[in-house]
C-alpha cells in the first residue's frame, strides 16, 4: 500500500459507513470531512513549502474518483475545497497562514462564484465590489455555496471596483466569523444531500490584502486555475459514483437468482449487453479524465479543449452509466435496497453545475470552431 493510499484507506472507510445516513437526512458529512483534515489530503495538491503534499492532478483525479465512490457529498465538498485552494495558492493574499492552514486540514475551503443574476455564466458575477474607508465593501448574494457555514474559508468572487465589464472580476479570502457573512436558507437536493450547497449573502469590510492577485485579474484566474481544477475534479466525482453504480449492480446481477430456472440475472443477455455498454463507457471516460489530468499538470495548446471536453462527457457518461445500473437492478434499486439510485441521484447534479454540459459543448464547438469563447 502506497502512503497515498495509507492516508486514503480510512478516510474512504468514514466516508463509507455515514454515507447512507447523510444522503437520508441531508446531514453535513462532518465525520469525513474530519478524517479528511486529519489525513493531510486537504492539502494533497499544495506544495509542500506549505504543508502540502505537493502532488498534482492525476493523484487529485484518482482520489476525488474513490472518494465519490464511498460518498459522493463527501467527494464534492472535497472538489470544491481543493478548487478554493490552488488559486489562492497560485496568488496567495497578503493574509499569513491562509494557504498553510488550507493545506494542513485546519481550514476547509470552498469556491462562492454563482449568483442568482449571471446564474451558470459563474465568470460573471453581477455584484460589484466598491472602496469605502480606505478598504473593500463585498457585497454580493451567492446562489449556491458548497460548505455554506461548514467551510472556514471562501474565495468569493465579485465585480471588480476598478472595472465595468462583465469580466472585470476580483476574488477575495473571507473567513467564515467575517461579520455579513450569512448562510441564507438551507440546502435541499435531489442528490449530493449532505453537501450543504446552501445560498449565501455576504455585505463586509476587507483590506485589500485579502484580494487574490491583482485587480481585475480574477477572471484569468479562473479560467487559467479554477476551471481547471473544477472540471477535472466534477468529471472525477462523476466518474467515481458511476463507477459505485456499475460495480453494485454487477454484484448484484451475479448473486441474484431466478431459482425456477437455476440461473442468475447475468445469465441473461439483455442484462450483460447493458453491463457491458456501460462498462466500456466508463472505461473510456476514465482514461479521458487520465489524459486531461496529465495536460493540467503539463499544459500545452490542446489543454483547455480537455478541460472542457473530459467533464462535459464525464457528465454525460455518468447520467447514462447510472441509469444503465438502475435498469439491470430493477426493483431491488429503486427501492433502495441497493446504493445504486443514491449514485443514480448524485451524479445528476454533475451536468447542471456552472458552466453546465450544455454551456461547455458550446465552449468546445467555439474552440474548433477558432471562435472566442467568451
Amino acid at each position: 500500500m502506497s502512503k497515498l493510499e495509507e492516508r486514503l484507506a480510512p478516510v474512504l472507510e468514514t466516508a463509507a459507513r455515514y454515507a447512507a445516513a447523510v444522503d437520508t437526512d441531508g446531514e453535513f458529512p462532518e465525520a469525513a470531512v474530519q478524517a479528511l483534515r486529519d489525513s493531510g489530503l486537504l492539502g494533497l495538491t499544495l506544495p509542500t513549502e506549505v504543508g502540502g503534499l505537493g502532488a498534482g492532478p492525476v493523484e487529485f483525479a484518482e482520489v476525488t474518483q474513490q472518494l465519490a465512490a464511498a460518498c459522493g457529498s463527501t467527494a464534492m465538498i472535497y472538489l470544491m475545497h481543493v478548487s478554493a485552494a490552488m488559486p489562492i495558492a497560485s496568488a496567495p493574499p497578503n493574509i499569513p497562514g491562509v494557504v498553510e492552514d488550507l493545506a494542513s486540514g485546519a481550514a476547509l475551503g470552498t469556491l462562492a462564484f454563482s449568483e442568482r443574476g449571471s446564474r451558470s455564466h459563474f465568470w460573471a458575477p453581477v455584484s460589484k465590489a466598491q472602496h469605502e474607508a480606505g478598504k473593500i465593501r463585498v457585497r454580493a448574494d451567492k446562489s449556491w455555496v458548497t460548505s455554506a457555514s461548514w467551510a472556514d474559508t471562501y474565495m468569493i468572487s465579485t465585480g471588480s471596483a476598478d472595472g465595468d465589464g462583465p469580466t472585470d472580476t476580483d476574488l477575495y479570502v473571507i473567513g467564515r466569523d467575517a461579520d455579513g457573512v450569512k448562510v441564507a436558507a438551507p440546502w435541499q437536493g435531489m442528490g449530493l444531500r449532505g453537501n450543504a450547497s446552501s445560498p449565501m449573502t455576504v455585505d463586509t469590510l476587507v483590506d485589500e490584502s485579502a484580494r487574490i492577485g491583482d485587480a481585475g485579474s480574477g477572471f484569468a484566474t479562473m479560467m487559467s486555475v479554477v476551471l481547471p481544477w473544477f472540471n477535472l475534479g466534477n468529471a472525477s466525482v462523476t466518474l467515481g459514483l458511476a463507477k459505485a453504480a456499475l460495480d453494485a449492480s454487477v454484484t448484484h446481477v451475479t448473486a441474484a437468482r431466478l431459482e425456477h430456472l437455476d440461473t442468475c440475472l447475468a445469465d441473461l443477455p439483455t442484462i450483460r449487453q447493458r453491463i457491458g455498454r456501460a462498462g466500456i463507457m466508463l472505461a473510456a471516460q476514465q482514461e479521458y479524465v487520465r489524459a486531461t489530468a496529465r495536460k493540467i499538470a503539463e499544459p500545452d495548446d490542446s489543454t483547455m479543449m480537455y478541460v472542457l471536453g473530459a467533464r462535459a462527457s464525464a457528465n454525460e457518461a455518468a447520467l447514462t452509466i447510472t441509469d444503465e445500473a438502475m435498469r439491470v437492478c430493477g426493483g431491488a434499486a429503486f427501492s433502495k435496497h441497493l446504493p445504486v439510485e443514491r449514485a443514480f441521484r448524485d451524479a445528476r447534479a454533475g451536468h447542471v453545475m456552472a458552466p453546465t454540459a450544455d454551456v461547455l459543448y458550446d465552449f468546445y464547438a467555439k474552440a474548433l470552431c477558432g471562435m472566442d469563447l467568451f
